[in-house]
């Protein structure tokens, strides 16, 4: 399949950290949301993070500025119907995503691959949303998507080898490193880190150490870089609540059962390092 265009659904941490490296990887990207004012800072985010790895000497100023030029920024979904390929970053929310795929199903030419860089949500799900199935499959990214190297690739029950393999050489063109993985809850990665991360809550809840401490224990004693709630923090506390939520729906074991701390601070509004405040203040 020959991909040169690629869009993009979702301008947030996860989507314009995939459009920045799609972008700096030669294709020409149509990153799509809903308001101008989140693609304008999306664009911000890639142009800092760019100006970063030039201030490195990772990139030259002309690399910066070609990858800039090949963003195409729309409200306007429809506009995705020129795209060779479709990435979906938006909310961990699955009528969100169900919506998504329904319309992209529509806009989008037959063939075309729609992936999902949803963190827990069934593929076999969202496939079954489209006439396309056999050309869904998730494209799991990592946080921050220019720096961490996994791209989880999930199948779904009716995802194509085919399918597999172009979404596999296309991460390995991003210089990212594919491994394959079934449609399961919270795939590998969130199934076992967030049960950690929800356990880590539990101990602060109970006043077993604070939160600092959790985390030392965690950088000194398991070489972690970052403690497991920074880390939650980093990924907001609202997207671990969900993702949590669809573990214990998927699973119905209770021990996915969210940690009431982590519940009360989403109600509060304190989701982490995005909204100034969650485990720590920022």
């Amino acid at each position: 399949m020959d991909i040169q265009r690629v869009g993009i659904v979702g301008a947030g941490t996860m989507g314009n950290g995939i459009a920045h490296v799609f972008a700096q990887s030669g294709y020409r990207v149509i990153l799509c949301d809903v308001e101008q004012k989140f693609l304008d800072r999306a664009l911000a985010t890639i142009t800092k993070n760019l100006d970063r790895e030039v201030a490195k000497a990772k990139i030259a100023e002309a690399d910066k500025n070609a990858a800039l030029q090949r963003i195409q920024t729309v409200v306007d979904r429809a506009k995705l119907a020129e795209c060779d390929f479709v990435v979906e970053a938006a909310s961990e929310k699955l009528e969100i995503k169900s919506e998504l795929f329904r319309d992209l199903d529509r806009i989008c030419r037959p063939g075309v691959i729609l992936a999902s860089n949803t963190s827990s949500i069934s593929i076999t799900k969202l496939g079954a949303e489209t006439n396309r199935a056999a050309n869904v499959i998730g494209m799991h990214f990592f946080n921050p998507v220019p720096v961490m190297q996994l791209v989880e690739v999930v199948r779904g029950l009716a995802t194509s080898s085919e399918t597999f393999a172009t979404v596999r050489d296309l991460a390995l063109k991003l210089q990212k490193t594919p491994v394959e993985v079934n449609d399961a809850p919270g795939f590998v990665s969130n199934r076992v880190l967030m049960p950690l991360l929800n356990e880590a809550m539990y101990a602060v809840m109970e006043g077993v150490a604070t939160a600092e401490a959790v985390d030392e224990v965690f950088k000194l004693g398991m070489n972690h870089p970052m403690g497991p709630l920074t880390l939650a923090d980093f990924i907001g506390l609202d997207v671990c609540l969900d993702i949590m939520r669809v573990l214990q729906r998927g699973l119905g074991d209770p021990k996915y059962r969210p940690c009431p701390l982590l519940i009360k601070m989403v109600d509060a509004g304190w989701l982490g390092k995005k909204s100034g405040r969650g485990f720590y203040q920022y």
